[in-house]
């Protein structure tokens, strides 16, 4: 039985779908809680603080990209909580995960960057391969 499950998200259509997943899984047990993961890419961080009125503001557009998930584990009766990190995606949903010994990690094949979009995006790609949970992926 999961009943500590990792949810990567982006905000991306792939990482709805994931959420969908964790909700499946979540369901076998009262005890399981799914804990939602986003990543202020450092590269994205530099664009998103010169755009942004204030840090409040910035605050309120990640969150905003999370808010479908948030509503469907919520009508699900889903325990979760939510976690936003700083860095690189891949690095650091992996170094999240290994130091919380989740009993499972979820992601989408791929996300929010459509040069990556032919093949199995380069941050699920890299969570996979460092991982130490097992990692269910959702295309």
């Amino acid at each position: 039985m999961y009943t500590r499950i990792l949810l990567a998200v982006d905000g991306s259509d792939h990482s709805e779908r994931a959420a969908k997943e964790a909700v499946k899984l979540a369901a076998g047990s009262l005890e399981s809680q799914v804990t939602i993961v986003f990543v202020a890419d450092y590269d994205d961080s530099k664009k998103e603080v010169l755009h942004s009125g204030s840090s409040a503001e910035l605050d309120l557009k990640r969150r905003k990209k999370l808010r479908p998930i948030e509503e469907l584990l919520t009508t699900r009766a889903v325990n979760y909580k939510v976690e936003i990190l700083h860095g690189t995606p891949g690095p650091s949903i992996v170094e999240y995960a290994n130091q919380k010994n989740f009993d499972v990690l979820i992601i989408g094949s791929r996300g929010l960057n459509s040069l990556q979009e032919m093949v199995l995006g380069s941050v699920s790609h890299k969570v996979v391969k460092r991982a130490n949970c097992p990692v269910l992926i959702v295309k």
